[in-house]
């Protein structure tokens, strides 16, 4: 649904149930206020459900289909992965993510709608990319830690996005491998050398293993002041012109591009450093690196 679609289906609602005041209302009540109120109109909408009622939304709603790609190729590239993961020398803590988050987490941290992300009744986000619960988790462990220690984390999510898109390949819910690389500006760009090569080394190895015929890392400056880092990584590519991730990305972002079967490359992982450590922990020397990967697409590819 367009901005103005979802204007006018609000005001259609809002005209129906007492106008704008009703909306203002209830955004103005204390969280555990409405999560009461919301509780109840789950509970009687749930009510007068029937199993038939159950087994027609199943059938029909997008959210809650299973995955069209088999659990043993989503099962063989999540191993791929971790396996790769553990390889380093300095290996990623791998977490069990919840699947909730905090409300916001997606909105607030990163640019990401709100309307794009399942909202629960109990004012929590449902997962909708592990890179921003890691970077939660991060901050926690970072605030805990000595200056120098670098915080090195992993996961593997199965995330659900509220939009639609009628594109091949893309689904309500899907796997996301995520890696976050998390410390303080030593100076000389020496943490961003390192997370980089450290999280790009993780992709490639498993890409590698599941037999990818090439791959090739594109790397986009944001800020001249990165152009040491970016040159630092061995075989990578310019990529100027890339136009999505401005203003996500700060500083340096990538793409990971694999070909399979003699095939054309194909964006299989994305990731770059973001602001939100610094922001988190209110310390303007704080970095953070991120990057995640479609383990339902790269299963499909490999």
């Amino acid at each position: 649904m367009t901005e103005h679609g979802q204007r006018a289906a609000l005001g259609r609602v809002l005209r129906r149930v007492g106008g704008d005041g009703v909306l203002d209302a209830l955004t103005a009540l204390p969280g555990a206020d409405l999560t009461t109120l919301q509780l109840e109109l789950a509970r009687r909408r749930a009510a007068a459900l029937s199993p038939a009622d159950v087994l027609a939304q199943y059938r029909r709603d997008r959210f809650t289909a299973p995955a069209p790609v088999p659990f043993r190729a989503l099962r063989r590239v999540e191993d791929a992965l971790l396996e790769a993961v553990a390889a380093q020398p300095e290996p990623a803590d791998v977490v069990a993510l919840a699947p909730l988050a905090p409300l916001g987490t997606h909105s607030v941290l990163a640019t990401v709608d709100q309307n794009k992300v399942v909202t629960t009744a109990r004012g929590t986000d449902v997962a909708a990319d592990p890179t921003n619960a890691l970077a939660l988790e991060a901050a926690v462990r970072r605030r805990g830690a000595a200056p120098r220690d670098v915080v090195r984390l992993a996961a593997v999510q199965r995330v659900v996005r509220a939009q639609f898109v009628d594109v091949s390949g893309m689904f309500a819910h899907f796997t996301l491998f995520a890696q976050v690389t998390a410390g303080r500006d030593g100076g000389g760009r020496g943490f961003e050398r390192a997370a980089l090569a450290g999280q790009l080394a993780v992709l490639t190895r498993a890409l590698a293993e599941l037999g990818a015929d090439g791959v090739e890392l594109r790397l986009t400056v944001l800020d001249p002041a990165f152009q040491p880092v970016a040159e630092a990584i061995e075989g990578a590519v310019d990529d100027p012109g890339r136009a999505t991730g401005r203003g996500y990305y700060e500083g340096l972002c990538f793409k990971v591009m694999a070909r399979f079967g003699g095939g054309e490359p194909q964006e299989v992982g994305d990731g770059g450093f973001v602001g939100w450590a610094r922001d988190l922990l209110s310390n303007g020397k704080e970095r953070l690196l991120i990057s995640g990967l479609g383990v339902d697409r790269l299963a499909a590819l490999a």
